[in-house]
Order: C-alpha cells, then structure tokens, then sequence
C-alpha cells in the first residue's frame, strides 16, 4: 500500500561528521590520546561506537562509565578538541560531494540547517576545513542548544523549526544509527551516508534511502516523501 502524501521537500538538515567531513576517526583518536595522556587508560576504538552521533558528553563519558572510570567531562572534552584541532588541521577531509550537495540544495532555493550533536568547538573546526562559514546556513544548531541528545530527536526539530519548515518537509541526512533514530522521532525522512555504518543498519534504524557519500546520494527533488506502507 502506498501513503499518498508526495509532498515535496522543502529543507535538508545535515549532520556533520561522517556527512560533510570525514571526521570519525580523527575524534575517535583524539579520545584515545585524551584518555592515555588524562586517565592513563588505553581505550579501544571500538568503545566509542555506540556512541557516534550522540555528542561529545556520551562519546566520552559512556565508554568511560561502562569501565568504571570517573572522568571531569568539561576538561575531558577540552583536552579531546585540543588534540582533535591538532589532527584535523592535517588530516580531515572534505567527504565526496559535500560542497557541492549544499550548494545545489540552496541552489534550488531549499532551506539547509547544520543540525550536529557535537560542541560548537569541533563544529566550527570542521566548518573551517569544510570551507564555509556558519551564517552559510539557515538555521545552525549544535549540541551545547538541546538538552537531549541524538538519539532523542530535539535537535531535529529545532533544526526544522528554526528553517521555518514543517518536520514532514524536511530531509535529515545522517551517517549514525543515532542519527537516524532522531530524525525519524522528529517525524522527518532520513537519508544515511554509509561512511559509520552500513546501509543495513541506518535502514534498520529508519533510513529511507542510502548512499556512500553525497556524491552518489540521490539530490531531494529526486526523492519522493512517499512511503510504502
């Protein structure tokens, strides 16, 4: 059976990491550092997993709590950014596509909205490499705005809300299965970036469609808002 609803949409609501800029790994071992270097711990990589997406607080303090070490999140988060400035100035990339997905969107004269979980510190070092500034979007919102993070889908809307633009209207294009599951609680369609996780994953979580990176990813206006049902 399929919804008959076939309305267009009218904004994009972007994540950054792992969306725009390639960045995953570079946090995950600026983590690792800030733990030897802090806490004398050696962190694997794989303890951060679970919580890609989720904003700095639960990407630090989760793993951490799941081993039974306290840590001071404020100075952990500062001395993670400060070693993950010092990687990113030589080692991030701009992700397929990136530049050239959010100027066709504003383009076709779209809304386009940052929505990340990350501090505004780590967001703003990516905007630098990505080349673009922060008035470049309609609506700009990091984590330090909403009190729950991704998976809980505030940010989404507030992201929509501050576009203007109805939840239904709007395009959340995410790689983290938390991600995905907050933009599907804000009542948006997800589009997943297979760059953290695979295609089966961000479709399990709710992803509609999926792509590699925006250079293969299907442009809006080539989406319907249909769903099969």
């Amino acid at each position: 059976m399929l919804n008959n609803d076939s309305k267009a949409f009218e904004a994009v609501l972007f994540d950054m990491d792992g969306v725009l800029v390639d960045s995953e790994e570079l946090i995950a071992l600026a983590a690792q550092m800030m733990f030897k270097a802090k806490y004398s711990v050696e962190m694997p990589r794989d303890a951060f997993l679970p919580y890609v997406g989720a904003g700095e607080d639960r990407y630090l303090g989760g793993p951490a709590a799941e081993r039974g070490i306290e840590i001071d999140v404020p100075s952990a988060k500062a001395l993670t950014y400060e070693y993950y400035g010092q990687l990113a100035s030589t080692h991030i990339r701009v992700l397929a596509g990136a530049r050239e997905y959010l100027s066709a969107c504003k383009k076709s004269g779209m809304k386009i909205a940052l929505a990340s979980a990350a501090d505004k510190t780590k967001v703003l070092i990516n905007l630098k490499v990505l080349g673009v500034e922060e008035g470049f979007f309609d609506a700009f919102v990091t984590g330090s705005e909403v009190e729950h993070k991704k998976p809980s889908p505030d940010i989404y809307l507030l992201a929509a809300r501050k576009t203007g633009v109805q939840v239904d209207r709007c395009l959340v294009v995410e790689d983290a299965v938390n991600g995905i599951i907050a933009g599907v609680r804000a009542g948006c369609r997800c589009l997943g970036i297979t760059s953290s996780f695979s295609e089966s994953e961000l479709k399990a979580a709710g992803a509609l469609w999926c792509a590699k990176d925006l250079a293969s990813a299907p442009k809006p206006w080539e989406l319907t808002t249909s769903i099969a049902l």
